[in-house]
């Protein structure tokens, strides 16, 4: 998602919801950058990262329905 640092900025202050979103996906990606790092991960490990992973990827996807939105308008 490309968005230019002033909207990014705008929505972080402004807008509630983009600000969880992006809140909540930074929460996951460090979580799966965690997982990353092991040299072995359990089956439980591995379903944990896949989860994260389709969850920030809705939250992306969420965030960038937003910011269409705010270019749009």
């Amino acid at each position: 998602m490309e968005i230019n640092e002033y909207l990014f900025e705008k929505l972080i202050k402004e807008n509630h919801e983009f600000k969880k979103l992006h809140d909540q996906h930074s929460k996951l990606k460090s979580r799966v950058e965690e997982l990353n790092k092991l040299k072995i991960m359990t089956s439980d490990q591995e379903m944990e990262k896949k989860k994260h992973q389709k969850e920030k990827l809705i939250l992306k996807d969420r965030m960038g329905e937003i910011v269409n939105q705010h270019q749009s308008s």
